[in-house]
C-alpha cells in the first residue's frame, strides 16, 4: 500500500487555517461573553458584592412588579423596573448600593458601625445617570441608631434628595432649609411610623458630587435627632422609583470613613470639649474649654462647630470665629495656637438666638472628632 506523504507547505498552510480559525472563535466568544462584573439581581431583596467592599441591592419591598438591577464595576443600573405605585404614598423600591450594614447584610471590611463621636470625616462621592419618562428621586441613605446594630431599622434616617422628578414630596413636611457641605437645601422632618425621618432636597438637579457624610450627620445631630453617643451604621445611595425606571444608574460610588481612633466604636476621642452657656431672653454666652486628648501637642488649632438654627455669634475672645451663624470655626489666636498633649485652652463668645435655645452637640479639632463633657 503506497505511504501518504504530505508536504511541509501544505502543513504550514493547514496550521494557520486552524490558528486563524481558533482566533476568530476566541474572538467571537469574547465579544458575546458577559462581563464578570455584570452581575443581574432579581431578587426581591437580592443583592451582590463590586469593587471588594460595597454591596448592590434589589431591594424591592413596596410592589410585585418585577424588577432588576445589573452590577456594574463601579455601581449598578436598574435594568427592569416594571409598574407603578400611587406618588402620594411609598415608592416601590430603592435599588442602592451601600457601605455598612443592612438588615444583617454587611459590606466586606467595613469600618461601620461607627461611634459618631469617634468619626473624623466620612468623604463619599456619587456619579448619577438619570432617565425620562419615569418618577423617582435619586437619594443617598444616611442611617444612625443608639445601638451598634447591623440588623433591622435604625432609630434615625438621614436622606439626600439630589433630585426629584415629579409629584413626589419627602416624608413629613418642609421645616426650612439650611447649608449643609456648602450646598442649599431644604429640609423636611416626618416619621413613618418605624423611624424618624430627615430629608435635604436640592433645589435642582445633581449629577456628580463628592462631600463629607459627615456634615449631614452632624446637622442631625443639631437638630437634636441623633446624639454623638450614636452610631453611624450604613451609606447608601439610589433611586426611590415611584412609576417606570428602567435606566437609572449610579455610575460610580465610592465611601470611606476615619475615625479619630483605631477604628473600634468605643475607642476615646483625641479630644474633649467642654461648652459652658449663660442664657437670657434672645441672647447667650458660651465658655468652650478644649481639652488635647492625645500624646502630641495640637500646633495652629481650629475647632469647628454647627451653630443650631436661629444662633449667631455677636462677638468671640480669646479666638476668631466666622463666619457668624451655621458651621463655624473658632480659630487660635497668632501667640496661642498651641495645645499642648493632655492640656487645654479656652475661649468665648457673645450670641443671639430666635425659637428655642439648644448647645451644638458636635465638634471637629483640626477635623480630628471629639467627645463633649
Amino acid at each position: 500500500m503506497p505511504r501518504l506523504r504530505h508536504h511541509p507547505r501544505t502543513l504550514r498552510a493547514v496550521s494557520a487555517a486552524l490558528l486563524t480559525a481558533l482566533a476568530a472563535l476566541a474572538a467571537l466568544l469574547t465579544a458575546t461573553a458577559p462581563a464578570q462584573a455584570d452581575t443581574t439581581v432579581c431578587e426581591e431583596f437580592g443583592s451582590t458584592v463590586i469593587q471588594g467592599r460595597y454591596v448592590v441591592q434589589n431591594n424591592r419591598w413596596g410592589t410585585s412588579a418585577p424588577q432588576c438591577v445589573t452590577a456594574t464595576d463601579n455601581g449598578f443600573r436598574l435594568t427592569q423596573a416594571d409598574g407603578s405605585v400611587p406618588t402620594n404614598g411609598a415608592p416601590k423600591s430603592y435599588p442602592s448600593v451601600f457601605n455598612g450594614c443592612h438588615y444583617t447584610n454587611c459590606s466586606p471590611g467595613t469600618a461601620l458601625p461607627a461611634r459618631i463621636s469617634g468619626i473624623s470625616s466620612a468623604p463619599s462621592s456619587i456619579s448619577y445617570g438619570y432617565v425620562d419618562n419615569a418618577v423617582y428621586n435619586a437619594s443617598y441613605d444616611i442611617w444612625l441608631d443608639p445601638t451598634p446594630r447591623t440588623d433591622g431599622v435604625n432609630r434615625t434616617e438621614i436622606m439626600i434628595w439630589l433630585n426629584k422628578v415629579g409629584p413626589i414630596q419627602p416624608i413629613g413636611s418642609q421645616v426650612g432649609t439650611a447649608t449643609v457641605a456648602g450646598r442649599t437645601w431644604q429640609v423636611w422632618s416626618g416619621g413613618n411610623g418605624t423611624n424618624d425621618v430627615l430629608s435635604f432636597v436640592a433645589p435642582s438637579a445633581i449629577s456628580s458630587w463628592s462631600f463629607d457624610v459627615m456634615d449631614f450627620v452632624r446637622a442631625t445631630v443639631a437638630r437634636g435627632l441623633a446624639g454623638n453617643d450614636w452610631y453611624l451604621t450604613s451609606i447608601q445611595a439610589g433611586f426611590e422609583p415611584w412609576q417606570n425606571g428602567a435606566g437609572l444608574a449610579v455610575n460610580s460610588f465610592s465611601s470611606s470613613v476615619n475615625t479619630a481612633g483605631s477604628g473600634d466604636p468605643g475607642t476615646p476621642a483625641a479630644c474633649t470639649v467642654s461648652y459652658a452657656t449663660n442664657v437670657w431672653p434672645g441672647g447667650f454666652t458660651a465658655n468652650v474649654t478644649v481639652t488635647n486628648n492625645g500624646s502630641a501637642p495640637v500646633d495652629g488649632w481650629q475647632l469647628a462647630f454647627t451653630l443650631p438654627s436661629g444662633q449667631s455669634v455677636v462677638n468671640a475672645w480669646n479666638a476668631s470665629v466666622s463666619p457668624s451663624s451655621g458651621a463655624v470655626t473658632a480659630t487660635a489666636p497668632a501667640g496661642n495656637s498651641r495645645i499642648a498633649a493632655g492640656g487645654s485652652q479656652s475661649f468665648g463668645f457673645q450670641g443671639s438666638y430666635s425659637g428655642t435655645f439648644a448647645q451644638p452637640n458636635a465638634f471637629r479639632l483640626n477635623g480630628t472628632a471629639c467627645r463633649t463633657a
